[in-house]
This record gives C-alpha cells, sequence and structure tokens, in this order.
C-alpha cells in the first residue's frame, strides 16, 4: 500500500532512500542550505523549498509521514549546545506547527543521541510533551548504524510517533550482527591528493589483521585532535562529521597499504548506505560536509519497514484525502 510524505530538512534525502524503498511518494521537500537542495535535485528530480520557517502549513499538500533530521548542532556536543537558544534549535517546533495543521498518520525523526541527555533529559522532556500535546504516541530510541550493517558508529537518536486516534502498536527494528568493515567500501584507484604524507604522523598501536567491530585507532597526525587521527580498515568508522578540521576533515584518516589518507566521497556515500549511482553535482568540500550531516540510510530502512509493519496505513486507508 503507498503512502505520501513530506522531507523536511531533506539534506541529500536519507530519509527519501529509506520511505521510498518501502513504496512512500515524497510529495514535498524543504531544506535551507541551497548547496543541499542542488544535490537533492540531481539525485530525485525535485528542487526542494528554501526555509521552513516562512512556509505556510496550508502551502504543504497533505501526506501520510511527517519525516526529518531536524538541525542537530544545537543538541549535539560538538556544538555550543544551546538547544531552544538556538535558532536551529526550534526547528523541532517548525514540525509540531507543520504536524498539528495537517495531522498526519506518523512523524519519523532524527538527531544526534546526546538530545537525550542535553540539560540533564529536560530537552528531550520538552521534545515529548510538545509532540505529545498535538496528538501523538511517541516512541523513541537510540540506535547504532553498526547494529544495522553499516560499516560506522554512528549513534543517533530516532523518533516514531503514531497519531493518537490511531492506537498503533510499535517496536524498533532489533539489531543484528553483520561482517562489515571499512576495506570492503574502498576505491581501487583513489587520486593522490586524499593521501596525506606528513613528518608528523605517529604510530602508536600496530595495524591489526582480523575484522573488529569497532573502531581501531593507531595513530594520529601531530596531535589526537579531530580530523587528525588514524584509524585501521579492519573495523569501523568514527561518525562522520561536517567539521572539515585537521588535514583528514571529518572521515578522519585510514591506513590503506601502508600509507594514509582520508575517505573519498564515493567510500563515505557507501559507508553511509547510499547507492552507487548517487552523485554530488557540489564542489567536493561541500559534498564532505553533506555526508556528515546525512542520515545512515539503512537504519532508516529498517525502521521504515516496522513503520509499514505496524499496519498504520490501514488503519487509515478510509482516508482518501491522504492516501493514494
Amino acid at each position: 500500500m503507498s503512502f505520501t510524505f513530506i522531507d523536511l530538512f531533506c539534506g541529500i534525502g536519507g530519509f527519501r532512500q529509506a520511505l521510498e524503498n518501502v513504496d512512500g511518494i515524497c510529495v514535498f521537500s524543504s531544506d535551507k542550505n541551497k548547496r543541499a537542495r542542488e544535490t537533492y535535485q540531481a539525485n530525485y528530480g525535485d528542487m526542494p523549498a528554501g526555509d521552513i520557517t516562512k512556509i505556510s502549513a496550508a502551502d504543504i499538500p497533505p501526506f501520510d509521514v511527517l519525516c526529518g533530521g531536524f538541525p542537530c548542532q544545537s543538541f549535539s556536543l560538538a556544538g555550543k549546545q544551546r538547544a531552544f537558544g538556538d535558532p536551529r534549535g526550534l526547528m523541532i517546533f517548525e514540525i509540531a506547527r507543520i504536524a498539528e495543521y495537517h495531522k498526519p498518520s506518523v512523524l519519523f525523526l532524527e538527531n544526534v543521541d546526546n538530545l537525550a541527555r542535553h540539560d540533564g533529559g529536560n530537552t528531550l522532556k520538552v521534545i515529548l510533551e510538545l509532540l505529545k500535546g498535538i496528538g501523538y504516541d511517541v516512541h523513541y530510541q537510540i540506535l547504532k548504524a553498526s547494529d544495522f550493517g553499516c560499516a560506522t558508529i554512528r549513534k543517533r537518536i530516532y523518533f516514531v510517533c503514531f497519531r493518537k486516534d490511531l492506537n498503533i502498536n510499535f517496536s524498533f527494528p532489533e539489531p543484528f550482527v553483520s561482517d562489515v568493515a571499512i576495506e570492503d567500501y574502498l576505491d581501487q584507484d583513489v587520486d593522490e591528493h586524499y593521501y596525506i604524507d606528513s613528518p608528523d604522523i605517529v604510530f602508536y598501536k600496530p595495524d591489526i589483521t582480523e575484522r573488529i567491530k569497532d573502531t581501531y585507532r593507531m595513530g594520529y597526525i601531530r596531535n589526537i585532535s579531530q580530523g587528525r587521527r588514524i584509524y585501521s580498515i579492519k573495523g569501523l568508522a568514527p561518525t562522520f562529521v561536517v567539521s572539515s578540521r585537521g588535514p583528514a576533515g571529518g572521515t578522519e584518516a585510514y591506513h590503506i597499504d601502508g600509507r594514509v589518507r582520508r575517505l573519498t566521497i564515493n567510500e563515505c556515500k557507501r559507508i553511509m548506505g547510499y547507492p552507487e549511482i548517487f552523485i554530488f553535482p557540489v564542489p567536493e568540500a561541500r559534498a564532505y560536509e553533506q555526508i556528515g550531516n546525512t542520515v545512515c540510510v539503512p537504519v532508516l530502512k529498517a525502521i521504515a519497514h516496522q513503520i509499514v509493519a505496524s499496519g498504520v496505513f490501514e488503519s487509515v486507508q478510509n482516508e482518501p484525502c491522504q492516501m493514494l
């Protein structure tokens, strides 16, 4: 059974990858970032609308699912953690504004795992009360991408909210064991500009020969700050970040065939679960930022399958204004 969804704070379309995988049809998308909109249009054929705060809820077509990875910078350990004192932290209220107007069956949201701990749990409490107050039963859980077949840790909090009148039972997908490592996603031919040849490279551990289901940091470039750490490709990647500090940038560095380099954009997109045909029509620096900002597609796919399996769309099949 098909359903419709809107893709808010869409970035490069990780939610769209997941929801189209379970027969969802996107009817509206929005992102404030011009470069992200360019990448989205190049891959999906739709140019997202801009700043959601300037868009009336009435101008958005009816839909069944509201999805979005709302801005995380104000909740992240990597930021100043100003939460609702940062304009980006207020975007959850934009989600509530649109949901309260349209009353979709499902809200499907994502953010950094630190949101659950921010301000001693008070920030999460505000968000839960907000979503419950507009008529939703809220389910949330912190999941690691590496528990769902991804070669990166990337721990995030996910929210799946059902309209209260639907009385839907829901459980998040169960983690599973998979044999993946960074080495499975590497390019064969890599341009020289990705390599880091520096007298400041220090190895304080030997590389490993057997795979491990964790990151394995074995060295650094000058110091151990972000963008300078060196990892083994026999393990998992740490969370990619937007920041490009240090010679390895937001991907960190890896020991590959006796040399040290950062990951390529193609390697990053594979690790994050994007298909081989996915393209970045933007400068490389912007593409790395977009990778750092995006979601792990396999995790979203697993959750999306659980949403469909809950029977929510059968419950609303008599609502012709929303169902296709």
